[in-house]
């Protein structure tokens, strides 16, 4: 009994080394800044870079509330911590094949043999009881670090499932924020509507009154019309649109449709959004990109499963142990003289299916290849996501400023055109071409500046820097 576990004991000593590629973190190529930063500020400028809860740097109350809400209840953010959940489930499964695995067994028969099989023994004599207890135990002595190996791949998967919690984290605020600005955005537009049709049936009453006093005609009424009911036309899509936001803003906290309807429909103005934004260091910013992140775990579980792949070209030592008893009666149990006990080490290697474990290999090989690749590819995104939203978030701004000032002056043109045709320096289509332009600027201030502030989110999401574990972990990944 001694020299298989001497022998054991020496496997186990020897256990140290793992065969397979050891993980290098790969180092991504990143310019030193991004190209579209300098447009948004310039070196000397303290600006406040991404910041953890940046949706309460709004001032909104409302806003705060349904991020807090759909960051505790969100449907697809559950998904995610249960795939969490189960990454670590079978983290722990992994780890317990270092351990001995033991066992206990028992079991009692009766046996009667038959006059063939024991020809001459009475009747009585040919039945046979037999009772066993027992303790098993039986250990992989991992000699080529093949449990270490598939310990560390399922550390890595874990890893990565934590991070792709984290992005959709980002990804489900951000949709959030955006939601509500896109609401808040077509409610202004609604009011911007309603408003220049309210104006305009003030106009068609001018006219008509001219009509009735023998100073208008009917070709004037019916232009006034015209263009009362095709801004009345754009209603009720705002409408729908307003309605499709609140459903959506709704189920994104877990809730029916309708549930927040009554806290939404009352018009809010658009948030004053921060001067400037310093996107930092593109290297950076892809040290915290969590789907960068996951990313990388996920080509060092590729790794890994390279050495699990490996380790079967060498034999398997196994340690194996029964220590119990065995009696003919269930009074003679656990007696000295019914003692039993084994200790084995067993080689497995099958040499012979080398094919096999090479195809294997090779295929583990490929797969770490393919994750190589979508980590480089996840770098690229990365850049080209922040850079896409510098960029747009630039333009936004430009083209809001441009856009205010239109909707100011035509607003003023249309006034000015009403008090000409009042005094009768101007006739109606001045008048009707003056409130078109009126409703077509502010519709478009409007939406530009749904725009500008949805860029804002867009660039937050893109630097995706310090964001919170609202969503609660019911186990953390141990270890790197």
């Amino acid at each position: 009994m001694i020299r298989p576990l001497v022998l054991g004991l020496a496997a186990a000593l020897l256990s140290a080394c793992a065969v397979g590629p050891d993980y290098v973190r790969p180092t991504p190529a990143a310019p030193d800044h991004f190209v579209q930063q300098p447009a948004l500020v310039s070196a000397d400028d303290a600006t406040p870079r991404a910041d953890a809860e940046f949706w309460r740097g709004f001032g909104d109350p409302l806003l705060e509330r349904l991020v807090d809400e759909t960051l505790v209840a969100n449907h697809d953010l559950r998904i995610a911590l249960a795939r969490l959940d189960q990454a670590n489930a079978l983290l722990r499964n992994a780890r317990i094949d270092r351990y001995p695995t033991v066992t206990a067994s028992a079991q009692a028969s009766e046996s009667r043999a038959s006059s063939d099989q024991a020809p001459g023994v009475a009747l009585g004599d040919r039945d046979v009881e037999s009772y066993s207890v027992g303790i098993n135990a039986s250990w992989e002595l991992d000699l080529f670090g093949r449990v270490r190996r598939g310990v560390e791949a399922q550390r890595a998967q874990a890893w990565a499932s934590a991070s792709d919690l984290d992005a959709l984290q980002v990804s489900v605020v951000a949709e959030v924020v955006r939601g509500y600005f896109d609401l808040r955005g077509q409610q202004e537009r609604l009011r911007v509507a309603r408003g220049n049709a309210d104006n305009q049936r003030e106009t068609l009453r001018l006219v008509e009154a001219r009509l009735d006093a023998g100073r208008g005609t009917e070709f004037d009424t019916a232009r006034a019309r015209a263009q009362l009911e095709a801004t009345l036309a754009r209603v009720p899509a705002l409408e729908a649109d307003v309605a499709v936001g609140m459903h959506r803003l709704a189920v994104l906290s877990g809730r029916t449709p309708d549930a927040l309807i009554a806290e939404l429909e009352a018009p809010r103005a658009l948030p004053v959004l921060p001067a400037k934004l310093d996107a930092g260091i593109p290297g950076e910013l892809l040290r915290r990109r969590p789907d960068v992140i996951a990313a990388e775990h996920r080509l060092h579980a590729a790794t890994a499963r390279i050495g699990v792949a490996t380790a079967d070209l060498f034999p398997r030592f196994t340690l194996g142990g029964l220590i119990g008893s065995q009696a003919i009666d269930s009074s003679a149990l656990f007696e000295r003289a019914s003692e039993t006990r084994l200790v084995a080490l067993g080689i497995d290697w099958s040499f012979l299916d080398i094919g096999r474990v090479r195809a294997r290999i090779a295929a583990a090989d490929a797969d770490a290849e393919g994750e190589l690749a979508r980590y480089q590819q996840s770098v690229l995104l990365a850049l080209e996501d922040t850079e896409n939203a510098l960029l747009r978030h630039g333009r936004a701004r430009v083209e809001d400023a441009h856009l205010e000032r239109a909707a100011a002056d035509s607003a003023r043109a249309a006034e000015l055109a009403r008090l000409r045709f009042e005094a009768g320096a101007a006739d109606l289509f001045e008048v009707l071409d003056a409130e078109r332009t009126r409703l077509q600027a502010q519709d478009a201030f409007a939406a530009a500046r749904t725009r500008t502030a949805t860029s804002v989110v867009a660039l937050y999401k893109a630097m995706a820097g310090g964001w919170p574990q609202y969503q609660p972990r019911r186990e953390a990944v141990a270890g790197r």
